[in-house]
């Protein structure tokens, strides 16, 4: 984690704006700003206030776009725990997705699986919506098991 140089980041950021393949990212602070094109990025709202060093009021309609366009992305899926998630699409869209979960034992691993998910989505062809509909509804199922658990395509159609 926040392991990639600069350097490392723009070189796989071009190589997949050249050959058309969706990039997702959870960032860590240490290189926050450096994903400038990046298809979704997906902070915390934790991580998202450190980098933007405020904090976010969500009540507010332009604090999520602002951070977009800061950023340099074309998407921002800022996670919320308990509350869910909020997307940001390119068009400004706001779009709050409560959260899935039935029942919580442990939230560790939610983040990976939401990153996962949508990444996979969006591989598959989904859209930036549909891609976080799946994942919030992945991390749903996975805060429902013991430690850091593997969500598996049965337990999401299920």
């Amino acid at each position: 984690k926040g392991t990639l140089t600069p350097a490392a980041i723009e070189r796989a950021m071009t190589l997949a704006a050249k050959r058309g393949v969706p990039v997702v990212v959870d960032p860590k602070f240490k290189h926050f700003f450096e994903y400038r094109g990046a298809t979704l990025f997906k902070p915390n709202r934790r991580e998202l206030e450190q980098a933007m060093g405020a904090t976010l009021d969500l009540a507010h309609p332009d604090a999520l776009p602002t951070a977009l366009e800061k950023l340099g992305v074309a998407n921002l899926l800022l996670t919320l725990g308990a509350e869910g998630m909020v997307l940001v699409t390119t068009d400004r869209r706001i779009t709050r997705i409560p959260t899935m979960a039935r029942e919580v034992f442990d939230v560790s691993g939610a983040g990976d699986t939401v990153t996962a998910w949508v990444g996979t989505a969006l591989a598959a062809g989904a859209s930036v919506r549909e891609g976080a509909q799946v994942a919030n509804y992945a991390a749903g199922v996975e805060v429902g098991k013991s430690g850091v658990a593997i969500v598996s395509p049965a337990e999401v159609l299920a």
